[in-house]
């Protein structure tokens, strides 16, 4: 879908921290030779001029059009919706409903920071996809099983403390409904003599990320993803050693640790149901 200068929109994030956030937006410029917009968004501002509405140049892949939904609706309890917090709408499950049925609260749980929050009616809406031009409810119809069916192959992530971030090569091996059964490549059972199999939601898992060769050599400062620990996990490349040894810097843990080229990839998000390519150049 193209979109015009003046129509509103929705812009889905792709900055550490913030991945699947969607912020209100309004388009000022198209760019069709570079499949991207400049948009100024509704409640995010300058920095260092709070008076400014931030504007921002982002691929065309991240700007959706507004949802129209029923406000001030009804939510039933494990229904997905999206929570608006922090000048942007968060994808989340409802856990249970608080208050009384006149003034109604809702918590609602947020799979992938294991956080969970009240929110008023008015500050939740439905969560839909944006899919080929059109509104879909993947949690009430066979998209996600199409997606992500028998034999395909997977990664997963994990809440449990201390692997936040982590994502686990798998291979679905059943799926039913929003539930998907998956075997792990390299994750065993405690007693180490099968593959370890796990149900996980849809929050949890994503479509292996596209297939790219690996640079000759990768640059001091890209983004990649190193794997350790039976898993892939972000960092930046902070000393290339040589062409093929490099010391990639964790954020999460604050340490640095060498690897070799072949245990390193370049870094890919799964936002809005499409992949993006990191920047290759980050602050450490």
């Amino acid at each position: 879908m193209d979109f015009k200068t003046g129509d509103l929109v929705e812009v889905c994030s792709k900055d550490e921290g913030f991945h699947g956030a969607l912020y209100e937006a309004k388009v000022v410029r198209s760019l069709p030779r570079l499949n991207r917009y400049t948009v100024v968004y509704d409640s995010i501002v300058e920095e260092a001029d709070t008076s400014k509405h931030l504007r921002e140049t982002v691929d065309a892949a991240q700007v959706r059009p507004r949802p129209v939904w029923a406000r001030d609706g009804a939510f039933t309890v494990h229904q997905h919706v999206d929570a608006f917090c922090n000048d942007g709408w968060w994808e989340g499950v409802v856990s249970c409903l608080l208050g009384s049925v006149r003034r109604p609260k809702y918590s609602i749980s947020f799979p992938i920071t294991g956080d969970a929050m009240e929110f008023l009616p008015s500050e939740l809406r439905p969560h839909l996809d944006w899919v080929n031009g059109e509104w879909v409810n993947p949690h009430s119809q066979d998209m996600p099983e199409k997606i992500f069916e028998k034999g395909t192959s997977v990664e997963v992530s994990s809440d449990i403390e201390g692997f936040h971030g982590a994502w686990f090569p798998a291979t679905v091996v059943k799926s039913v409904s929003n539930k998907f059964l998956v075997e792990y490549r390299d994750l065993t059972t405690d007693d180490e003599t099968v593959p370890l199999k796990e149900t996980v939601d849809s929050l949890h898992i994503r479509p292996a990320p596209p297939t790219i060769p690996a640079p000759g050599k990768f640059r001091h400062l890209e983004e990649v993803d190193a794997y350790y620990n039976d898993g892939w996990w972000i960092g930046v490349i902070s000393n290339v050693i040589d062409d093929s040894r490099y010391t990639v810097y964790f954020r999460t843990w604050g340490q640095e640790m060498e690897f070799r080229c072949e245990d390193l990839r370049p870094h890919h998000d799964w936002i809005c149901g499409r992949w993006f390519q990191a920047s290759q150049g980050l602050e450490l």
